[in-house]
């Protein structure tokens, strides 16, 4: 009999030992639900994020059966506010996978990426990414997806038209576009300023001159006699001469990519989601570095969509966890290949680059390393973007006065900068 209770007693410290650990750190703390908002990124065609995120979620709980993820994904028009409201209403969700995280980062509501990755996984963020997702100098937007921008071209357009390579300057631009509007091409040059990316193809554009939205110190520099120069070359040399198929600031970036994959756009800056749709309209196409002023660009635009973290319901462990799981290269690079969007992390990234399957997207890869992001670390970037989108296009119409249109965004985008704090 003493045995058995001398068996039961160290049962018991055992279960009390059990109970005391799980209580440290890990079991109670561990047995949550995570609560994910994330935006989609299909486009209709084929599987979209919801698909991705839930064998994702399912193959993370399976290694982690303390920890369930819920993912509510929306569409890239819904999710901001989505995200917002639930801030706004103190729901805030544990993660919120968007395309912003500096108004958060800024009210002291997110966990610092050094909160939640593990040093590993911190370290194999692609260094450019990582630092674009700064405020402060620490890191809060944890990239998820990003993309580079190329020149597309139609060989079969350019072969017509006698132009037997790329260009490498915008004068190349601008005499390979009368050749192709000499053959009859219905849009040379598709430049869209548009309200629907204008601040993607003008930075662009900016960056083949040295210029920006923001000068080396990281104040608006919109304004700058760089850019005037830039778009007054657009209008003079491209607009106003009809190598563009019309009015830029009426043409969005959906409907030009819709026409380069029907044929009949000669060239156009891109992002890895036109490779799929010009192959699937059977386009042969080629990809160049962006064309510069005097040569290539030195570097292009980089974009990248944020992974965020708040601490409002206190799971940093959990999170972590997760993150760690999410930022593994086997699920980076199924995103990327699901997406056609580039990996986030340098080891994914050399993986993809020694991986055929991955055809033309490795090409887009390397400009990560130069590239320029917009100024997302500052709050008042959604706004400023917002009036980039509607009036920039404006600067290369046919009465287009850039001076006076980058002065007033330069002024707007000061008042707004003051105003955010």
């Amino acid at each position: 009999m003493q045995r058995r209770y001398t068996s039961l007693a160290a049962a018991g410290i055992a279960t009390a030992l059990t109970l005391t650990l799980s209580g440290c750190g890990g079991g109670q703390g561990d047995r949550v639900t995570l609560k994910l908002v994330a935006a989609d990124y299909g486009d209709g065609t084929g599987p979209g994020s919801r698909q991705y995120w839930d064998r994702l979620t399912r193959a993370f709980e399976k290694e982690h059966p303390g920890i369930k993820v819920d993912v509510d994904v929306y569409n890239w028009k819904d999710v901001d506010k989505k995200v917002a409201d639930l801030v706004r209403k103190g729901h805030a969700p544990d993660l919120a996978q968007t395309g912003s995280y500096a108004d958060y980062a800024a009210r002291g509501q997110l966990y610092s990426a050094d909160e939640l990755l593990s040093i590993p996984v911190q370290a194999d963020l692609q260094p450019t990414l990582a630092e674009a997702g700064e405020v402060g100098r620490v890191q809060y937007g944890i990239p998820f997806a990003a993309s580079t921008r190329r020149l597309f071209y139609n060989k079969k357009l350019f072969a017509q038209a006698g132009i037997a390579e790329a260009p490498k300057t915008w004068d190349d631009v601008a005499e390979d576009a009368e050749l192709l509007k000499k053959q009859g091409v219905k849009t040379p040059y598709a430049l869209p300023l548009g309200p629907e990316e204008t601040q993607a193809e003008s930075l662009n554009w900016l960056l083949g001159r040295g210029g920006g939205y923001t000068d080396d110190i990281g104040k608006y520099a919109i304004d700058s006699r760089a850019n005037v120069k830039t778009f007054e070359w657009l209008r003079d040399e491209l607009v106003d001469k009809g190598l563009t198929g019309g009015d830029p600031a009426t043409l969005n970036r959906a409907d030009a990519f819709a026409r380069f994959a029907d044929g009949t756009v000669g060239m156009l800056n891109g992002h890895p989601a036109l490779i799929k749709q010009a192959e699937a309209h059977g386009i042969d196409y080629g990809t160049a570095d962006l064309p510069g002023k005097d040569g290539p660009a030195v570097s292009t635009l980089g974009v990248s969509d944020w992974m965020m973290a708040f601490q409002h319901n206190g799971h940093r462990t959990q999170v972590g966890k997760f993150l760690d799981f999410v930022y593994q290269d086997t699920n980076v690079l199924n995103f990327s290949r699901d997406f056609g969007l580039l990996p986030v992390t340098t080891s994914a990234a050399q993986k993809m680059a020694g991986d055929h399957r991955f055809g033309t997207l490795q090409d887009f890869v390397a400009p990560l390393r130069d590239a320029q992001f917009y100024p997302a670390n500052k709050t008042s970037w959604p706004e400023v973007a917002k009036a980039l989108k509607s009036e920039m296009g404006a600067a290369v119409g046919p009465k287009g006065d850039p001076s006076s249109i980058l002065s007033d965004l330069q002024n707007m985008a000061e008042a707004a900068d003051t105003a955010g704090g």
